[in-house]
C-alpha cells in the first residue's frame, strides 16, 4: 500500500470518529427536549383522569345534595343549608387524605313546571380539588402559583335539579 493508500484509508477513520462525535453531541442536544416533551403529554394525561375524577365526584355530590335540598329531604324538609352538609361529609369520604378539597352549593331558581304549577330550584355545585402533578418538568410550566409546587387546582362546577314532590 502506498502512502496515498494510508492517508486515504487515515483519513476514512477520522472522519468516521467525526460522525460519531457529532451523533452523540446531536442526541445530547435533542434527548432533553424530547424528553421534556414526553413528560408533558404524560402529564396532560395524569390532568386529564384527574379533571374527569373531579367531574364524576362533583355530579355525584350534586345527585347527593338535589336529593337532600328537596322539601322532603332528610326527613327534616332539606334546604341549601343540610344539601351543603350532606355534600361535606360525602366529599370528606371521597377525598380523606385530601383536607384542600371543598364543596359548596347554590339553590338559584328556574322556570315554573306546567304540570305541578310549582317554580323549580336547581342546586348549582361548585367543587374545588388541587390535582398533584407528578412528572418532572412539566410540573414547573404547568403548577400553580408558586412554580414547582406541583400542585394544579381544579375547579367544577355542576348543575343539578332538585327533587320536589308532584303533588303538595
Amino acid at each position: 500500500m502506498g502512502m496515498k493508500g494510508l492517508i486515504a484509508a487515515a483519513g476514512g477513520l477520522l472522519s468516521r470518529v467525526k460522525r460519531a462525535g457529532q451523533v452523540t453531541i446531536e442526541l445530547l442536544l435533542v434527548l432533553p427536549v424530547f424528553m421534556l416533551l414526553l413528560f408533558f403529554i404524560m402529564e396532560m394525561g395524569n390532568m386529564g383522569f384527574q379533571t374527569i375524577l373531579a367531574h364524576h365526584c362533583a355530579y355525584e355530590l350534586a345527585r347527593i345534595g338535589s336529593l337532600v335540598a328537596g322539601p322532603t329531604g332528610g326527613g327534616t324538609g332539606g334546604g341549601q343549608g343540610m344539601a351543603n352538609a350532606k355534600m361535606k361529609s360525602a366529599l370528606g369520604k371521597m377525598f380523606p387524605s385530601d383536607p384542600s378539597a371543598s364543596v359548596e352549593g347554590t339553590m338559584v331558581p328556574t322556570l315554573k313546571d306546567p304540570q305541578s304549577g310549582q317554580m323549580g330550584e336547581d342546586l348549582l355545585v361548585k367543587m374545588t380539588f388541587t390535582g398533584k402533578l407528578i412528572f418532572p418538568g412539566s410540573s414547573y410550566f404547568l403548577s400553580d402559583p408558586p412554580k414547582g409546587s406541583k400542585k394544579k387546582k381544579i375547579v367544577v362546577m355542576v348543575r343539578m335539579p332538585v327533587e320536589k314532590p308532584y303533588f303538595q
